[in-house]
């Protein structure tokens, strides 16, 4: 999960620029990019920024280093978006092998609380989406969710397809069929394929307290880490999250930047 400022480092914009070549199509799926002296020369930068760049982008999946080939595009990159943020599930089943199974427990509109007010702005009469999950895996509840979306005016103007996907996801008859439920950060990184995301996170030590300890199926003492997200489009939030993890939940791979 990572932990990120507004202003962005050179190297960070350079990985973008390579990343977005990469899902414009400039440079496909099973592709070799230049040699570093040349992608230097095209890109207009120093060799040593260009390298630190690459290193990112084979950090996070985008490119592989072939020996003897050089560095090539992997055949599924990353979608636009996974390369700042990923959705809690997908987070904690990296350790697994496979993602977690979200767990729909409520799906409705709610007026702001004092989080959702602080984090994403909210007029007090306002209306937001309310979602609250459980994470499962291999048939242990690992973590709780609640996620709450920025009001529909606001996602309308700043994130439309944000704002289309929620309505899409909770229409009547959205969820039938078989279709597993999903998180609300899974559907904004889905709906960003052409728009940038950043996040901030806090992490803090606390118990389940009675209700979500019943929620997860362990006592109310039990010890948990509590972390806070709020995701933005450029510097408006769009979505704000508390996500409770009681101890033996898998582990929680979290990176910092500045």
């Amino acid at each position: 999960m990572a932990v990120g400022g507004q202003r962005r480092r050179p190297v960070v914009a350079l990985y973008e620029r390579i990343a977005d070549a990469v899902h414009d199509g400039t440079y496909p799926p099973g592709s070799t990019l230049p040699s570093e002296p040349k992608l230097a020369a095209e890109l207009g930068v120093s060799r040593p920024a260009l390298r630190e760049a690459l290193l990112l982008l084979q950090e996070d999946g985008v490119l592989t280093v072939r020996r003897g080939v050089g560095r090539t595009v992997n055949d599924r990159p990353p979608r636009r978006g996974f390369e700042h943020v990923q959705p809690l599930e997908e987070l904690i089943g990296a350790g697994t092998g496979a993602p977690l199974r979200v767990r729909a427990l409520l799906r409705t509109v709610e007026e702001p609380t004092d989080f959702t007010t602080q984090h994403l702005l909210a007029p007090a009469r306002a209306e937001l989406r309310f979602w609250e999950s459980v994470l499962t895996g291999e048939g242990t509840a690992a973590a709780l969710s609640h996620e709450w979306a920025a009001a529909d005016a606001l996602l309308d103007r700043v994130h439309p397809a944000f704002a289309r996907a929620l309505r899409e996801t909770d229409a009547p008859g959205a969820g039938k069929g078989g279709r597993p439920a999903v998180s609300m950060l899974s559907v904004l990184v889905g709906a960003s394929r052409e728009t940038a995301l950043s996040a901030h996170s806090g992490i803090t030590a606390t118990l389940l307290g009675r209700r979500r300890g019943e929620q997860l199926g362990r006592p109310a003492d039990t010890p948990a880490v509590l972390v806070t997200q709020v995701v933005r489009v450029g510097e408006v939030p769009v979505l704000a999250a508390k996500h409770m993890l009681p101890t033996g939940a898998p582990a929680l791979p979290v990176t910092q930047s500045h």
